[in-house]
């Protein structure tokens, strides 16, 4: 049996055990920039420290020796260390030439510590030659004012791929692992350089391909969703595909399931150590990560494990004996389906019935968009795309074939446009060509699962299968024409004769059923010419029987042909097609080439119309034809009548845009912002003119209390609306403009992550400023240079990734050794004030400010720019610096605590032996969908106003003489909202609960072995120093409940369309009710279980009202309450329900619970339990509770920051 053979089966029996991190562990022998050297790089021209690749060479002893510890702790497959080792990621440490020779000898150590290992111990391991994302991307632009570019192309991709995975091969490695995908275009490019590799060798290595999570939404960095990257890649052969990266186990969990339910491939998820706190370590426990994984593998959703950032040996020992004897997960038998991707999926299936393409951006079928290439005006053609999209298009096609165009280069430009248009580039992309270069061209800017219109049989064989396995290596679906040697097909039998053979030959080179789509062409009729009277009948036809007989294969065409007689008409023609189509849907048309926009629908024609149309189209009559012509002749088209103007639109211009702000009103934004363009010199004039004095008004009435936030809400969408419409014309005056300030922006080195950054450089483009964005994986020397050359006003640094936090400080420290001045902004998901404060402030002398989100960022620069504010401003700055920092080594003084021993004396004496109510029901139960018209009238409207920023209790804020009007109209809305989310069933209400059998023990309360540990007040002076555990039993049994509630979204794209659509205040009102949602079940579910379940108040007849203000009996605190800080006692409940294994909730290991609007907490029963504040405690408590909680003390200090002395 040889090693893949070996591999193979070894999968089937068992879930395998990939290593853990090799940075980590690097990073533990603290090497300096002369370890990183050695003998090879002594004269070396750049740094390479961090150049973990670079030790391959000059410490493979330190490499070896990291393998061999995973292979000890139970690691069955070992990645080599060449995660960089491209010649493009090479190229920041100018080791290009060395390429080779760190993948060859990265390869060799692998293997040696594998043969090694295998003398110790006679098991079989395997290397996997790791292939990292590169740190460029070639779906997503270098510049967001520049759409068009990139850093990188397919051609380079391959080639440094090739160069990496071809060493890989000869090294040794028994599987190539493509790994850590932020851009599925990269991995494509990756997937056929292996392929490529292979076949210059005649060998078969297997290969695997894991994906990295950019955010809770389930997305890659390029902005594909989980089942689109899916979809995208498995054209190739592989042997495993999964996750690594990003998240920890619990954050990935939701997305394993996923995965587990769209893949028909094993499936690997190696995830980090959690994440990381806020100095950017990541200190998960490898008990826990392996518990967490633990479970995956009992829900059968894995096949090999393993560990990503953060982990250790120690992580991949307990993750190695967490899943020894589980068995591995089942391969589904997934339903066959032509899928297809853009940044979303698109099935293409029965229940889709037809499936919209797109016509427009075809240079041959409209002068418009013809005229818009020509004059290189892409960003414009965009919007014929867009409109298409809009309009109900699923698939763009896009043709560029005109004799006086380049079009191989018109496509590339175009498709880059559109790929970095996310509104439409969600939608698969349809590349129509009769030249295979441009076909090609084309499939290498598109990271999604393409279709190709067309090939055929026309030049023969040869030339029809060449053409096909070129399109497969980019896994892209493929339009097949009616069309041989002798012509085109004309009639059915023709175009089944054809059909039938090029299905044959496609599928016998192993081209899927699923990725052969047919056009057996839809020809004009109606032309005046007999023979051309059944052409529509025909097509129907051989569409029946082709999916009668040739299995899996789809069925497509142009629907304009159709009706090309008719050109001028657009009435008939449009009413042509509708009939068309409403007998080829039928007979099994799967999809058509159509102006989206223009299909009315069938029942809504003119019957008489319909009627003539269905004459002609099935050639019912001789003379349809004639009757039809007849009846275009006789009949104009209507005319639409004009909406009535409105009083305010007749004012001016610029009244009526601020008339639109204060109003938010968007309807009229994109006419009024084409008017400004005739009367202002630059869309920036427009910006700092109407605009702003708009928004000006808006905020003052909001400061003077006459506008609330709602309406401020509004009023954003609207602005937000006109400066998107601005933003081509603001883009096209560039150098004419006076900037504001010029600005410095970068993704630090080793990090790959730019959207937040981008989005930055957007929102301070809008501003005024220049933005000089240096992209992703940026040197601190290229960073500083470029501001000194650009004489540049500010530095913005960026980063996702702990280790980015590292790199920060190392491009302050540098600035500080060149004498620079200029600011310092950080940003980025794992920055943090601070962090900031404490870490890179002190390295540097100029302003250091940590810039929370977009949002801060104009606002910062402008007091940072402004000769008058800023120093002040960094005054200020320093003072606050200075104040976190010294909160931190020491916590201000508080009031006098007594010690722990003293405040248990003066606990809480409640009366047991009078009160002890056995439970009705005992144990876990779960509610899966409760029925959401049941907790309207538990909706707590005081605290929805709250959260609005209205004050004042409800309902007699209704009543108030400044705010009433406007809480009525808000309250108005969120019942609209509210009979919508029942409506649609926008969401699912999600419980699990339970009453357990209880005893407390001083601060705790165990259920059955799970201590549920608890805080006592320790503040001198009291009547009593409470503890929740009080209200249990310590000498008898008594009982203790706990609860989870959730909403969850039933309808996420329904929030993307409506955020597209920059429909912000019903995103804020979806959210805010959802939150109420949460809480009103959470109280609902309280009264079921005091009534029902616990059955101690069996009697109780409350109203809504009463309810809220907390009539009954009992307490349902929940962790983060006052009287119980420590959320991380989330952990407990969720363990004892069982909930993950149950319902669709999630707990993060910063202990947040997924989704947001969610709660859970303990149940209370007895008549004196109450709610309290714990307040601060000593270190005494601080001490007694990290040792009931089996942590370390500074472990229970952090959980606990705001409480502890």
């Amino acid at each position: 049996m040889n090693r893949i053979e070996l591999l193979k089966t070894e999968l089937s029996k068992r879930i395998l055990v990939l290593d853990g991190a090799m940075g980590t562990m690097i990073q533990r022998y603290k090497l300096e920039e002369n370890d990183y050297r050695g003998e090879p790089f002594a004269n070396h021209s750049h740094n390479l420290k961090g150049c973990n690749d670079a030790l391959n060479l000059t410490k493979p002893e330190i490499i070896r020796e990291i393998h061999l510890q995973y292979l000890r702790a139970g690691a069955d497959i070992i990645e080599t260390n060449t995660f960089n080792g491209t010649n493009i990621s090479m190229a920041d440490y100018a080791l290009e030439a060395e390429v080779r020779n760190i993948n060859f000898a990265g390869a060799k150590l692998a293997c040696e510590a594998r043969d090694e290992y295998f003398a110790e111990t006679g098991k079989h391991c395997f290397v996997a030659g790791a292939v990292g994302p590169t740190n460029k991307t070639a779906s997503l632009p270098t510049d967001v004012n520049k759409p068009g570019e990139r850093s990188t192309d397919w051609n380079e991709l391959f080639e440094s791929y090739s160069e990496q995975i071809g060493t890989l091969i000869d090294g040794g490695a028994d599987i190539i692992l493509i790994e850590t995908i932020f851009d599925t275009l990269n991995a494509k490019a990756a997937l056929a350089a292996a392929e490529s590799e292979m076949q210059k060798r005649s060998i078969t290595i297997p290969l695997m391909i894991s994906g990295t999570i950019a955010d809770a939404s389930g997305r890659i960095l390029s902005g594909q969703t989980l089942e689109a990257f899916v979809t995208s890649l498995t054209h190739a052969p592989l042997l495993s595909l999964g996750l690594n990266c990003s998240f920890g186990a619990d954050q990935l969990a939701p997305f394993v399931k996923e995965l587990d339910k769209i893949s028909d491939l094993p499936l690997s998820v190696y995830p980090n150590a959690g994440l990381p706190d806020e100095m950017g370590n990541y200190t998960e426990k490898p008990a826990h990560t392996a518990s967490l994984i633990k479970k995956w593998a009992e829900n059968g959703r894995v096949n090999i494990v393993g560990g990503c950032c953060g982990t250790t040996p120690d992580h991949i020992r307990e993750i190695a004996e967490a899943v020894i004897g589980i068995k591995p997960r089942v391969i589904p038998d997934l339903v066959s389906e032509t899928s297809l991707s853009g940044l979303e999926p698109l099935l293409i299936n029965k229940q889709k019935n037809f499936i919209n393409i797109g016509e427009r951006t075809n240079v041959a079928g409209s002068r418009k968009f013809a005229r818009l290439i020509r004059e290189k005006k892409y960003e414009e053609a965009l919007s014929v795309a867009r409109d298409q999209v809009e309009n109900g298009a699923q698939i763009i096609d896009v043709n560029m074939d005109d004799g006086l165009l380049d079009a191989k280069d018109e496509m590339v430009k175009f498709l880059r446009f559109l790929s970095a248009d996310p509104d439409i580039a969600r939608v698969p992309v349809m590349i129509d060509s009769s030249k295979i270069d441009v076909i090609e061209a084309g499939l290498q800017c598109l990271q999604g699962k393409a279709i190709v219109n067309s090939i055929s049989l026309k030049e023969g064989e040869a030339e029809f299968l060449q053409n096909a396995k070129a399109i497969s290596r980019y896994g892209a679906a493929m339009v097949v024409m009616a069309f041989d040697e002798e012509g085109q097909a004309v009639t059915a039998d023709r175009k089944i004769e054809i059909c039938k053979r090029a299905y044959d030959l496609l599928t016998g080179i192993g081209v899927s059923p699923y990725d052969i789509i047919f056009d057996v062409n839809i020809l004009t009729v109606a032309t005046g010419m007999d023979e051309h009277n059944n052409y529509a009948v025909e097509f129907i036809e051989a569409v029946n029987w082709i999916k009668q007989n040739l299995p899996g294969a789809k069925c497509s065409g142009g629907i304009s042909n159709l009706s090309f007689s008719f050109r001028g008409n657009e009435k008939v023609r449009e009413a042509m097609h509708a009939v068309f189509l409403y007998h080829a849907i039928s007979a099994g048309l799967d999809m058509g080439i159509v102006n989206a926009g223009k299909l009315p629908v069938y029942d809504d024609i003119n019957p008489d119309l319909r009627q003539l149309a269905e004459d002609v189209i099935l050639n019912k009559r001789k003379d349809a034809s004639q009757r039809l012509i007849a009846w275009a002749e006789t009949h104009q088209q209507e005319e639409e009548s004009q909406e009535s103007v409105l009083e305010w639109r007749t004012q001016s211009l610029n009244d009526r845009i601020s008339h639109s702000l204060v109003k938010g009103i968007n309807e009229f934004v994109d006419d009024d912002m084409d008017e400004c363009r005739e009367v202002y010199p630059d869309g920036l004039s427009v910006i700092e003119g109407p605009l702003m004095n708009g928004m000006k008004k808006v905020g003052n009435l909001f400061g003077s209390g006459k506008m609330f936030l709602p309406q401020v809400v509004k009023s954003a969408r609207v602005m937000k609306q006109a400066v998107a419409n601005l933003q081509p014309w603001i883009e096209e005056s560039k150098g004419e403009q006076k900037f504001a300030g010029k600005i410095v922006l970068a993704t630090v080195k080793g990090d790959v992550h730019d959207i937040g950054k981008n989005i930055v450089g957007v929102v301070l483009s809008c501003n005024n400023y220049e933005i000089i964005d240096l992209g992703v994986m940026t040197p601190a020397d290229k960073i500083i240079n470029t501001a000194i050359e650009q004489n540049a006003d500010v530095i913005g640094l960026s980063g996702l990734i702990t280790p980015s936090l590292d790199e920060m400080i190392t491009v302050a420290t540098e600035m500080q050794a060149r004498g620079m001045k200029v600011p310092l902004l950080i940003g980025g998901a794992t920055t943090s004030e601070l962090h900031t404060a404490l870490k890179i402030a002190p390295v540097y002398d100029g302003p250091v400010i940590h810039v929370r989100d977009a949002s801060q960022a104009s606002g910062v620069l402008a007091k940072l720019l402004s000769e008058d504010q800023k120093p002040d401003y960094i005054k200020e700055i320093n003072a606050r610096y200075k104040k976190l920092a010294a909160d931190y080594a020491e916590r201000q003084k508080v009031s006098v605590l007594i010690p722990l021993e003293k405040a248990r004396h003066n606990k809480e004496k409640l009366d047991f032996i009078n009160y002890c109510v056995k439970p009705a029901q005992t144990g876990t139960q779960y509610i899966f969908e409760n029925d959401l018209s049941e907790l309207i009238p538990y909706i707590d409207y005081t605290f929805f106003f709250k959260e609005w920023d209205f004050k004042g209790r409800y309902p007699a804020l209704l009543d108030d003489p400044v705010h009433g009007k406007e809480a009525q109209k808000l309250l108005d809305d969120a019942k609209a909202m509210l009979n919508q989310i029942l409506d649609q069933k926008l969401l699912k209400a999600q419980a699990a609960y339970g009453i357990f059998d209880a005893r407390a023990e001083n601060e705790d309360v165990f259920i059955g072995d799970t201590r549920f540990c608890f805080l006592r007040n320790q503040e001198e002076g009291r009547k009593e120093n409470p503890c929740l555990a009080d209200f249990v039993s310590s000498d008898t049994l008594d009982s203790m409940g706990l609860f989870a509630v959730s909403m969850i979204e039933n309808d996420p794209e329904l929030l993307r369309t409506w955020k597209s659509e920059n429909k912000e205040y019903d995103l804020m009102m979806f959210g805010i009710l959802s939150n109420r949602l949460a809480e009103a079940f959470a109280e609902f579910l309280h009264e079921k279980v005091r009534k029902e379940i616990w059955g101690y108040a069996s009697d109780e007849h409350l109203s809504p009202e009463e309810m809220l203000r907390e009539k009954y009996i009992g307490i349902r605190p929940a962790p983060g309450y006052p009287a119980c800080p420590d959320h991380s006692e989330k952990r407990k409940i969720f363990d004892v329900l069982e909930i993950e294994n149950h319902l669709d909730i999630r707990l993060s290991d910063s202990h947040m619970m997924d989704p947001l609007p969610s709660v859970c907490g303990y149940y209370f029963a007895h008549p004196d339990a109450h709610y309290f504040n714990v307040g601060k405690i000593d270190l005494d408590q601080l001490e007694n509770y990290a040792q009931r909680k089996e942590m370390s003390v500074e472990e229970c200090r952090k959980l606990l920051i705001m409480n502890v002395k």
